[in-house]
């Protein structure tokens, strides 16, 4: 802003000083074409200036991108035309005792669209451009602040229940065995821990986040006992790939919250990474209707979260005895 309040006052005393020798030397041909490049430079500055700001308003680059730009082209040519003429004439009134020359006018038309012409061009392009980049900001920052902000939905959706089955299974560990109830509490810790640290992570190793599910599966594996079941299959090269943080987690807590999980039907859970995609299988006893979760939030927003970083999707496949999900797994050099 400065930067132009600065260039506007320049060209203002610019004009005047030159006006005010033509006022002296009115035959003098130099001081003449000076005064009335400077006002033109200013006039020409100032209205594309004030176009800009209501095509802004009027016809925004995002959401009339064609439009805008023809607008823009034409607007700005026709005024500077417009420009060009007016100030041939206003000078050559105030100025001089001749009257305007048809021949002066072609030549002060040509050199316009020589000089003004191409830096408008010039002017528009930049600006076009910073308009542009502009736009992949914002739109970037807010697909960024969109996926944050699912991702701290996923933290704060971790299910109330689960918190409160564990509160009351550490409060009988601690009636029964001292040593087990803290082994559970420093697990018990481990996790929100990581929920926490993991606050401004987009992506985080598979090793990483396998790290976190070992201390939620213990967990899970003291409040069901033989009655749940893990096998998992991680290959070297996977634990360098990248993932969005909870992803695991939240698929394990799915398959917790949709199935029956006894002595009789026990629920297992089969995890398998190579280094391009996991998969996770577990076994299906549904819940009656009347007990399942229906809200789906989570599904969702993991498959959003995934949209955002690359396009292969999430794969969920539930057959007769099984529900399988596959997850692609990020590499670096491709983010």
């Amino acid at each position: 802003m400065k930067n132009r309040l600065t260039l506007i006052i320049l060209i203002s005393i610019a004009t005047f000083l030159v006006a005010y020798a033509i006022y002296f030397e009115p035959e003098n041909t130099i001081y003449f074409t000076l005064s009335w490049l400077a006002a033109v430079t200013l006039l020409l500055w100032l209205g594309n200036r004030t176009i800009t700001k209501l095509l802004d308003r009027y016809f925004p680059w995002l959401t009339y991108g064609r439009r805008r730009f023809f607008t823009h082209l034409i607007s700005g040519v026709l005024y500077s035309l417009l420009i060009i003429n007016l100030a041939y004439y206003g000078f050559k009134t105030l100025f001089t005792e001749d009257p305007p020359i048809l021949e002066q006018i072609i030549a002060a038309n040509i050199l316009g669209i020589a000089l003004f012409i191409p830096t408008f061009s010039l002017y528009f392009s930049l600006q076009f451009l910073t308009q542009w980049q502009k736009t992949e900001l914002e739109m970037e920052k807010f697909q960024k602040e969109s996926i944050r902000s699912q991702l701290a939905s996923l933290k704060n959706h971790l299910d109330p229940h689960f918190l409160f089955n564990n509160l009351n299974i550490l409060s009988s560990l601690i009636d029964k065995d001292t040593e087990q109830s803290q082994h559970f509490l420093v697990r018990f810790a481990q996790v929100y821990r990581t929920m926490l640290l993991t606050k401004v992570e987009d992506l985080v190793t598979l090793e990483e986040e396998m790290e976190f599910i070992e201390a939620y599966i213990f967990l899970i594996k003291t409040r069901f006992e033989d009655n749940i079941n893990f096998e998992i299959n991680i290959s070297e090269e996977a634990n360098y790939s990248m993932i969005p943080p909870l992803t695991l987690q939240l698929l394990i807590e799915n398959a917790v919250k949709h199935n029956i999980i006894t002595e009789d039907r026990p629920l297992n859970i089969k995890i398998d990474a190579s280094e391009q995609e996991m998969n996770i299988i577990n076994t299906r006893y549904d819940k009656p209707e009347d007990l399942k979760t229906k809200s789906g939030t989570g599904l969702k927003n993991l498959k959003e979260r995934y949209a955002y970083f690359c396009d292969i999707p999430i794969i969920f496949e539930m057959k007769s005895k099984t529900y399988e999900v596959t997850v692609p797994l990020l590499q670096i050099e491709t983010l």
